[in-house]
C-alpha cells in the first residue's frame, strides 16, 4: 500500500480521491470543492490518500490548527468496494504517524444519535484508538447532534474533559473553512 499526503492543492490527486469522497458523502454531506481548495489556500488543509496496487481506495481531508497543535480529521472515506477490509484503519494509522511531528491530538466529530449506523462508526473510531467524549454538541445549522472523539499522538496530554474544549477547536476550524475568518490557525 502507498500512503500519499499533501498540504498543497494537488489537482491530480484530488481528482483521484474525489470519487471516493463523493460516494461516501454526496453533494449534501461533502464540503464543496471551493471550500476544500480554500483550506489549502489558507495553509491548513491536507489531503491523505491510501492506494492499493496504484489505485486510490481510501481518502481523508483534515485541517491543522497550528496554535493548538490539533489536527481536525474532517472527512474519511473508503471506496465502497473495499470497505470492511481494514483500509480505513490503515489510513488512520498512517495519518497518526504523519501527524505525530505536527500536532499533539487528532479530533473528529461523530454523530451522537444512537442509531445502528452511528454506533458502527463510533466503534470504528474506537478501534482506531479514538476516545469518545461525553458532551453532546448541537449546531444551529444542522439537525444532528455530535460528540467529539480524540486520539492523542503526543504522550501525557491533559484530558479534554467532557469534550467541550474539543468543540471549540472544531468550531474554529469550521469558521476558517466556511467563513474564512482568521488567518492561518
Amino acid at each position: 500500500m502507498e500512503y500519499i499526503v499533501t498540504n498543497e492543492w494537488n489537482e491530480a490527486l484530488w481528482q483521484q480521491a474525489k470519487p471516493i469522497y463523493m460516494e461516501a458523502f454526496g453533494a449534501h454531506g461533502a464540503k464543496s470543492e471551493p471550500i476544500v481548495r480554500g483550506l489549502f489556500a489558507k495553509g491548513i488543509g491536507s489531503l491523505h490518500v491510501l492506494k492499493h496496487e496504484g489505485r486510490p481506495i481510501a481518502m481523508a481531508l483534515a485541517g491543522k490548527l497550528e496554535q493548538q497543535r490539533v489536527l481536525i480529521l474532517d472527512y474519511l472515506a473508503v471506496d465502497g468496494n473495499h470497505r470492511g477490509k481494514g483500509y480505513g484503519q490503515a489510513l488512520v494509522h498512517d495519518m497518526r504517524d504523519w501527524a505525530s511531528s505536527l500536532c499533539d491530538r487528532i479530533i473528529i466529530e461523530a454523530e451522537a444519535e444512537q442509531t445502528k449506523e452511528n454506533l458502527r462508526r463510533i466503534h470504528f473510531w474506537e478501534k482506531c484508538g479514538f476516545t469518545l467524549t461525553e458532551y453532546v454538541h448541537t449546531y444551529i445549522w444542522v439537525p444532528e447532534p455530535y460528540q467529539a472523539m480524540y486520539l492523542d499522538v503526543a504522550s501525557e496530554l491533559p484530558s479534554p474533559g467532557d469534550g467541550r474544549s474539543l468543540f471549540r477547536s472544531i468550531t474554529q476550524f469550521h469558521g476558517i473553512a466556511y467563513r474564512g475568518q482568521g488567518s492561518k490557525a
